[in-house]
């Protein structure tokens, strides 16, 4: 037996497959529930009334949804072009930092609400971008390769975000709990609805979803990134500026991954925290596999993480199921997404 790839799989093929490794993922992660002793049936049930069965479930999904929605769009323009961005993390938390700074200038409190939330929104871009412009200085001028550097600077972000949170950023008020300044009330995003956490980053995150997705599939910027991704030396020979078209994908991934910290800041937690992502960036990677790097699809994928996250801890507690079980769903669904579209790239022969 052989595998032998497909000259042009087919759009069915291409729908089926992040579909059917979901399933799968869920008939693996169905067999350990029964395992632990409980229905599986009733346990995937009890996930999705978890999380959309109330007003507090759907808004708390929605919420969690928003940053992974971004994180997974950084990695999946990162990955497209061959940009391994492992430093999702660090940017996310970087990105968060940059709004506390920001908003410890007198200034900024004092301006109009939607311009000090467009300010405060930029400067956490700009802070991821400059992240990820550092490793791809050393892979573009030394060869060194971006998946170590990006993935070390995860900690150094961290720990830095800990140095000033501390110090120089800690809250007076805090009562001795490491905790950066509040971000100052214009600058915080409006709710989408009333008594909940539900804010207005879910609709930034829908829309720079559309826009990643255009300027993929209807620019020259996304044709070059893609050229890069599939064959960097054809696409040299043909003309196209890959040291250029890095940078740009650079400044576009690590400027959503920023973007994500700064929105979760100004959105819910309203200061910085080294506990501020449950592994948001990491998390992103997986996304973006699910999605097969489709930006539409990271919206999808975004959701179907964050229900199993929610609704994990509702199925924990009425089950007596480790509420862990989300994790393996997603972790399985990842491992079969990588199957699954290998079998969409190749066939077997016998």
């Amino acid at each position: 037996m052989r595998f032998e790839r497909r000259d042009h799989p087919s759009r069915a093929l291409t729908i089926a497959a992040p579909i059917g490794a979901v399933l799968a993922a869920l008939i693996v992660a169905g067999l350990l529930i029964a395992i632990a002793g409980a229905n599986p049936i009733r346990a995937y049930g009890l996930i999705l009334k978890g999380a959309f069965g109330s007003r507090l479930g759907i808004s708390e999904t929605l919420t969690r949804t928003t940053p992974l929605i971004l994180t997974g769009l950084a990695a999946a323009v990162a990955f497209r072009a061959r940009l391994w961005n492992i430093g999702g993390e660090g940017q996310f938390y970087l990105g968060a930092l940059a709004v506390a700074a920001f908003g410890m200038i007198p200034a900024i409190g004092a301006l109009p609400a939607p311009l000090a939330i467009l300010l405060c929104l930029i400067a956490g871009a700009v802070v991821g971008m400059i992240l990820l412009l550092v490793p791809l200085g050393l892979r573009l001028k030394f060869g060194v390769d971006e998946v170590v550097t990006t993935l070390l600077l995860n900690f150094v972000a961290v720990l830095f975000v800990s140095l000033m949170i501390e110090g120089a950023m800690k809250d007076p008020l805090a009562f001795g709990w490491p905790q950066s300044v509040p971000v100052p009330e214009a600058a915080e995003l409006p709710k989408l609805l009333a008594r909940s956490r539900l804010h207005a980053g879910l609709l930034i995150a829908l829309v720079m979803a559309v826009v990643v997705w255009w300027l993929q599939s209807r620019t020259v910027f996304g044709m070059r990134s893609r050229a890069a991704g599939l064959n960097p030396r054809a696409a040299a020979f043909a003309g196209v500026p890959l040291g250029r078209t890095l940078i740009a994908v650079a400044c576009l991934s690590g400027g959503l991954a920023g973007l994500a910290g700064a929105i979760e800041v100004m959105g819910v937690k309203g200061y910085v925290t080294t506990d501020l992502s449950p592994n948001y960036g990491y998390s992103g990677i997986v996304i973006a596999m699910l999605a097969n790097l489709n930006p539409i699809g990271v919206i999808a994928a975004a959701l179907f993480s964050a229900v199993m996250f929610v609704g994990a801890d509702s199925m924990s507690r009425a089950l007596s199921i480790p509420s862990y079980i989300a994790d393996v769903t997603v972790a399985m669904s990842l491992l079969t997404m990588l199957v699954a579209i290998f079998l969409a790239q190749y066939r077997i022969r016998r």
